[in-house]
Formats: structure tokens, C-alpha cells, sequence
């Protein structure tokens, strides 16, 4: 599953088999978000913070570099397990943010570790409110799960390997970080400017419609196609700032039908963390 309506998942809020995951966050303010959950969420939901639940603490327990480092197997498991996400269970993430922050970094995480059964909410916490479904205060828990992670490591590339494909027109590599980034323009995150040569700009952005609700499949297929040429998704590696919201993007390929592409998780801020390495701007590499 890849994405659950409003509507659709307030008929399974009783279903002890399903857990929903709040997982707003704001990276200028890490703190905020869980404020937020705590004056009102959707019933049931617990909250999962990006930096402490869904990122490594440290580099001895990381796979990747950069600000959101991807955390090992085992760990991730266990992180998730204190959720109460365990085996065969439906999870549903949801954010503010449509998806980007960072529902999607749940919903990947889990397909990662061989856990399909996770969806994100479209249109998100403000879907939900627009809908007039119930809300809940305070915060809750369930009971924790042994997770066994069954990793599948094709969805991940390493540096080494973007460098590679960068080069390779039989690849591609799409950077889902907003356009004026990408062009080395209005840089406030990383202290390097521009993009990696040969990438694609493919904004996250633009998988989502005003109300912060996906687009249609037929939309996202096409603005993938665009993209990708006759290139197949799984040929793919998608990056962002730091390997959260490029998870928008394998999401939206996945949901239009087109497979599933590959997360970059280390992202631009592990990229330029090498100054060797060759950085890019403006409108093409």
C-alpha cells in the first residue's frame, strides 16, 4: 500500500492491527512538532520524532553520512518495535507537510527493512481536520513489538554508486530538494551550494496539490516519465538534503506505477561532505 485516505482510515482506528504514526516535524524547530502532538493528533496515533526515532544517533550506528544518517538494521528495527510496530501489522504515517516530514521517511524506512504494510495518509494531518474527523490529546502508546527486520538492500545506494550513476546514461539520479536549491540558489540548510553533476532537478513539490494531497497517478506517472525517459524507477536514485524528503519521491513513483527507485541516503549534505567531490549549479549540471 502506498497511500490511505482520510476517510478510509477512520474506519480502522478500532482495529488493533493497524497503527497510525504521527510523525510531524519541523527541522527549525525539532521541538515544536511534538508540542503539537501532544494538543491534538488523530486517535490512537503515536508520535515518532525524525531525529530521535527515525535517524541514527550517531556515526557507530549509522549507514550513511549526512544530517539524517540512516540508521543499521537492527537498530531501525528496534526503534520502530518501541512504536509498537510489529509483524504484519498496517501502519499509517501521516505529517503536515504532505508526506515529506516525514511520513515518507517512515513508510520507506519500513519498506526497507522488508515491511510492507505501511501507507501514508494523503493529504495528511490538515486532510484529516478538513474532514472533520475526531481528534485526540496527550500522549499515547502501544505496547512495544520485536520487528525483524528483512532488509532489502537493494533500495539503498551508496555514494560510490551515485557517483557511478550519475555518469551513466542508463541511470538516473533525481534530486527532490526545491528547485531554487538545486540551482545553488537560497541555500540556508548545508554550507555548500549547487547540486550533484548530472542529476535531475524533480522537486517533491511538485507530487502534491495545494491542499498538500497527492496527484493523481496519471500526473505523477507523467512527470516521472519526463524524468526518467526509458529509464526503469528501479534504475533510479533519489537524494535530498539529508534522505527524508527524497522518500516523497520513491512514494509518488511507487503509487503511479512505475517501481520503486532507489534513496541516496546520505543525500547532498554526505555528497559535499568530501570536498573532492564535484558540485554543480545553476539550471543544468
Amino acid at each position: 500500500m502506498t497511500l490511505i485516505t482520510a476517510s478510509e482510515l477512520s474506519h480502522k482506528l478500532s482495529d488493533p492491527g493497524w497503527l497510525v504514526v504521527d510523525c510531524r516535524f519541523t527541522l527549525a524547530d525539532p521541538v515544536k512538532s511534538r508540542q503539537e502532538y501532544l494538543e491534538a493528533h488523530i486517535p490512537g496515533a503515536v508520535y515518532a520524532h525524525l531525529d530521535e526515532d527515525l535517524t541514527a544517533r550517531d556515526a557507530s550506528q549509522s549507514l550513511s553520512g549526512g544530517r539524517h544518517p540512516l540508521p543499521l538494521p537492527e537498530l531501525a528495527a528496534e526503534s520502530l518495535g518501541r512504536l509498537g510496530i510489529g509483524q504484519g501489522m498496517q501502519v499509517v504515517a501521516y505529517d503536515a507537510a504532505g508526506g515529506a516530514l516525514a511520513a515518507a521517511r517512515l513508510w520507506w524506512l519500513l519498506r526497507w527493512l522488508g515491511h510492507t504494510h505501511c501507507a501514508v495518509l494523503d493529504g495528511g494531518w490538515q486532510g484529516w481536520q478538513a474532514a472533520g474527523l475526531p481528534l485526540a490529546n496527550g500522549a499515547e502508546s502501544r505496547p512495544a513489538q520485536d520487528l525483524k527486520p528483512r532488509v532489502r538492500s537493494e533500495l539503498v545506494v551508496s555514494t560510490s554508486q551515485v557517483d557511478a550513476m550519475r555518469q551513466n546514461k542508463a541511470y538516473r539520479v533525481l534530486d527532490a530538494r526545491a528547485y531554487e536549491r538545486y540551482q545553488g540558489k537560497n541555500e540556508t540548510i548545508d554550507p555548500v551550494a549547487g547540486h550533484i553533476p548530472g542529476a535531475d532537478s524533480a522537486p517533491y513539490q511538485a507530487n502534491l496539490m495545494s491542499d498538500l494531497s497527492f496527484r493523481s497517478k496519471t500526473e505523477l506517472r507523467q512527470i516521472y516519465l519526463d524524468l526518467l525517459g526509458n529509464v526503469p524507477a528501479g534504475r533510479s536514485a533519489v537524494y535530498c538534503g539529508s534522505g527524508v524528503t527524497a522518500a516523497h519521491n520513491i512514494l509518488a513513483m511507487l503509487h503511479a506505477g512505475l517501481g520503486e527507485a532507489r534513496l541516496y541516503p546520505g543525500s547532498w549534505s554526505e555528497w559535499i561532505s568530501d570536498p573532492s567531490r564535484p558540485v554543480a549549479d545553476g539550471e543544468s549540471s
